[in-house]
């Protein structure tokens, strides 16, 4: 049945006008036909009578009269209404009402629909049993109409998924086994339990009638989740109705409200997911603290951001800068992958630790993570103390350097002991060993069981009453894995493992990437996070409720306080509705709805009986003054081409004609190719850059003292001859170098001779030569002592000279030159490395293992060369020569084979430092043809 109602019917009486508009255009006649009268048109049509008619014909006039008809009815605005008011009498009203997040919108227009539906109830005397959804407590017992209706006045929605399970079994139980009348579901159109349908839980009651009222569901649209990517801030959304496209905005709110970025969100004909895009800079996006959809108020369509989404800047330093075609063993290798999609990462871009890392930490980093780092330059340790007590986390990783490290070191959380793998008595091992299950309080609570994670190596704490307590995972003999210290509001956390996969297999699982993630979050800049606190049970008041329309309210009503736990993420409830839970110095976001939620629509067929599915009161209402005034264009339309039909202005157009063809006109314009010229950006100084670039030469450091920098300077140029003459390289004119102010990274090897009567260089040399051999450069300290001593034994005054530079800097752990070692072998085949002395050894980086290759990390910037060598037989002495070519000094004992040997002996240095591994896969070419079968 239908029924039609006006919005002003006192419109209607214009239609009473309609007589006397049909007596005026009776009475008005069409314009005259006005014709040209030449001569011979007249003697033409002599014979023809043309009339023009007093009156408009009869049909001309219905149709104006039924175009009048029409504006009237269109402004008396005429609505055509479903009447839903007929009720079954079989039993009481009964009303299941949703007020969850999805009827915020048009809850209105349910209540509305409720009170008529209600109204229809007392008239025919029912009594009306009335149940929300998604409130705690629910009396559905049948009552009056007059009380139904101050439930309804009382109700509100909620922001929360409604329960209707519970709903549906209070109803069942207050009719007590009678059957309802007409059951009535004001729906928000989403089912939420695919397993049993509401409508087939609202089919077993029985009912006489099963009507289903829903809204209009095509802006029901939720936001799930937000991932704050590398460049952008993506959320994903998911919508109810999906059969139109749909475009809408969603924008990006700061803790005061105000919005501060937004990004388009289009779903496309059939789409019930999409994701929007926000890209502005991560310091930006760091200041959201909610995401909302423009234009829809509802509390799915709200994001709440704490702390756990803000994305960290991670600075990253390494031990040695790497090498491109190795990446595999680069130590940060595995620590960029496992960040790279949670954290802004940068580097330092100067070698030079003692001025990069002040350059970073003006960055604001939240975290750094150190590889193998052992030493720091000593004017970094206050800057770096004051960055943790600010917050800032510190990630350490184990390595040879560190291995090397004094134990002393502020800024490693616990006592170490010199080496690696230290373990003594009952700590030592002879297989790898597995991780211990990680503690259920800490960073890592909840991961799963580290299996498949095995050590061969790590550096050892010293048994200390707190280690326990400092321990964040260990291995399953108890010697700890992760370390961790607070310093101030900072935490200094410590691997004992390497960052690369040379001391364990933990960079190749994903316990690595979670581990590293984990850790980051624990820098927060100001909040506390789910993600953060899930470590340890917490218990959190709230703070900020999220309201059914998706604003913030400080009415926290009976919210009780959330409880975080490890492994289980909170979920929003009765009890703990979404909101901020915390306080203003620290909270955690629950919002609604999961991250992988998705909306699906009610089946109305689902049931045992067929449900009759209708809308609510307002959108049952159809306007027919849209029709209306289409239909009264059209006619005026058709009135148009009859009038002028009528008065001849088709009979005046001349006949159809060939159009003529346009001719397209196409300009090409000659693009001005001016000479451009070329800019001049040259400045003093770059010829001697060019010339550097393109020679090799060696270079000594300037001692001041002029006998020692004049002999070095005869030595490298002796050396440089005898490589002119007996290898293909060609280096230049050897060069004395200030390390306070010259560049160094032009040279591939930096001759020193250390004297102890020379001024001690300063902080600042000695980190620039620290840079140096970080980027890939190799110094070769020469005590000229005969002695050369770095192992704790016979020393002199150059020797102490040169333990106390080494003291500031990182240095690998060192060893004499093995007998296999490519340098014995990069040219001349050597047993022992003589000078103007031949009884000091030649130091160089220790090697992991008894194999052949080079430094301990084989994926060092100088290409497998160790950045540091050291001797004590004066080599720059044995290579002097005059301007004659004449030795300038003796050797000792006086002997040309040990001359030729030291020059052998610099031809070799030579070829390892510009060879690298190359020269070290040659030596293994026997081995790999025998493995080979060659």
């Amino acid at each position: 049945m239908s029924a039609l109602s006006f919005a002003t019917p006192a419109v209607l009486a214009a239609l009473l006008a309609l007589p006397l508009i049909w007596w005026l255009l009776r009475l008005t006649p069409p314009r005259p036909q006005q014709e040209v009268f030449p001569p011979l048109k007249i003697l033409e049509r002599i014979l023809k009578r043309e009339e023009t008619p007093a009156k408009s014909p009869w049909w001309l006039t219905a149709l104006r009269m039924a175009l009048a008809a029409a504006v009237i009815l269109a402004l008396a605005g005429p609505v055509l209404n479903r009447d839903t008011t007929a009720l079954s009498s079989a039993g009481p009203l009964t009303l299941v009402i949703d007020n969850g997040w999805a009827a915020a919108p048009d809850w209105e227009q349910r209540t509305e629909t409720a009170a008529t539906l209600i109204d229809a109830a007392e008239r025919a005397d029912l009594p009306v049993s009335i149940t929300f959804t998604a409130e705690t407590a629910h009396d559905a017992t049948p009552e009056s109409a007059l009380a139904a209706r101050e439930k309804l006045a009382a109700a509100r929605p909620r922001p929360l998924e409604p329960d209707r399970a519970r709903a549906i079994e209070s109803i069942s139980a207050a009719l007590a086994g009678a059957r309802p009348g007409t059951l009535v579901f004001l729906a928000d159109g989403i089912e939420n339990d695919a397993d049993e349908p509401v409508v087939q839980r609202l089919s077993a009651l029985e009912p006489g009638e099963l009507r289903i009222v829903e809204g209009d569901n095509a802006r029901t649209v939720a936001l799930t989740a937000v991932n704050n990517g590398a460049t952008t801030m993506t959320a994903r959304a998911v919508r109810l109705d999906a059969a139109a496209p749909l475009a809408a905005t969603v924008s990006a709110l700061d803790a005061q409200g105000r919005a501060i970025a937004s990004g388009p969100l289009n779903f496309g004909p059939g789409q019930s997911e999409t994701t929007a895009e926000i890209a502005v800079p991560f310091e930006l996006r760091n200041d959201f603290a909610r995401l909302q959809i423009d234009g829809i108020q509802t509390a799915g369509a709200v994001r709440l951001l704490d702390d756990g989404f803000k994305r960290r800047r991670v600075a990253l330093i390494s031990g040695e800068s790497g090498s491109d075609f190795q990446p595999l063993l680069q130590p940060l290798y595995y620590i960029e992958r496992a960040l790279g999609p949670y954290a802004d990462l940068v580097k330092p871009d100067n070698p030079d630790l003692a001025a990069a890392i002040p350059a970073l930490l003006e960055q604001n980093p939240s975290a750094i993570v150190m590889a193998d780092v052992g030493r720091l330059p000593a004017g970094v340790y206050e800057p770096m103390q004051r960055w943790l007590a600010n917050g800032g986390t510190l990630i350490r990783f184990a390595g040879p350097r560190l291995a090397a490290a004094p134990a002393d070191d502020p800024l490693v959380p616990v006592l170490l002991r010199q080496g690696e793998r230290a373990f003594g008595g009952a700590l030592s091992w002879s297989e790898p060993q597995p991780l211990a299950p990680f503690p259920a309080a800490g960073p890592f609570a909840g991961l799963p069981n580290p299996d498949d994670v095995t050590v061969t190596r790590q550096v050892l704490a010293e048994p200390v009453p707190d280690l326990a307590q400092k321990t964040l995972a260990s291995l399953a003999d108890g010697t700890p894995l992760v370390t961790m210290k607070d310093e101030g509001s900072g935490h200094v956390i410590l691997f004992h493992v390497s960052a690369e996969a040379t001391w364990s297999n933990l960079p190749l699982s994903g316990h690595f990437v979670e581990m590293l993630r984990r850790l980051v979050q624990l820098s927060r800049s100001g909040g506390v996070s789910a993600e953060s606190q899930a470590a340890a049970a917490a218990t959190l008041p709230p703070w900020r409720l999220l309201t059914a329309s998706g604003s913030l309210t400080a009415e926290t009503g009976n919210a009780r306080p959330l409880t975080l736990a490890p492994s289980a993420a909170p979920l929003a409830s009765f009890d703990t509705p979404p909101g901020l839970y915390g306080s203003e110095d620290g909270f955690t976001a629950l919002n609604l709805l999961a991250a992988d939620a998705s909306l699906a629509p009610i089946d109305p067929s689902a049931g045992q009986m067929t449900a009759t599915r209708l809308a609510l009161a307002g959108d049952t209402a159809r306007p027919l003054a849209p029709w209306l005034y289409l239909a009264a264009f059209l006619m005026l339309l058709a009135d148009s081409l009859i009038m002028l039909f009528m008065n001849g202005a088709f009979r005046r157009l001349p006949k159809a004609r060939t159009a003529a063809a346009m001719i397209a006109a196409l300009a090409f314009l000659a693009p001005l190719t001016p000479d451009r010229a070329r800019a001049d950006d040259s400045r003093p100084g770059d010829e001697v850059i060019l010339d550097h670039l393109q020679t090799t030469r060696l270079a000594y450091v300037i001692t001041g003292e002029a006998d020692v920098d004049r002999i070095s300077e005869q030595g490298l140029a002796g050396l440089t001859d005898f490589l002119l003459w007996r290898t293909a390289l060609e280096p230049g004119k050897p060069v004395g170098l200030d390390i306070t102010r010259d560049e160094l990274s032009f040279y591939p090897l930096i001759y020193w001779p250390v004297s102890a009567s020379a001024q001690m260089p300063s902080p600042e040399a000695i980190s620039r030569i620290d840079a140096y051999m970080r980027a890939g450069g190799t110094v070769l300290f020469d005590t000229r002592d005969q002695i050369g001593g770095i192992d704790g034994g016979q020393t002199s005054p150059n020797t102490e000279r040169l333990q106390a530079i080494l003291g500031n800097i990182d240095i690998p752990p060192l060893e004499p030159v093995p007998e296999d070692h490519v340098l014995a072998r990069s040219f001349y085949l050597l047993h022992d490395f003589p000078g103007r002395y031949t009884g000091s050894p030649l130091w160089v980086e220790a090697r992991p293992d008894g194999r052949n290759g080079g430094s301990t990390s084989l994926s060092s910037s100088g290409d497998g060369v160790s950045p540091i060598l050291i001797t004590g037989n004066d080599f720059a002495g044995a290579w002097a020569v005059d301007n004659a070519g004449n030795p300038v000094l003796p050797t000792v004992p006086a002997d040309e084979v040990q001359r030729e040997h030291a020059f052998r002996t610099g031809v070799n240095i030579m070829m390892y430092m510009l060879t690298g591994n190359y020269k070290a896969d040659q030596v293994h070419i026997p081995a790999l043809l025998e493995r080979l079968g060659q």
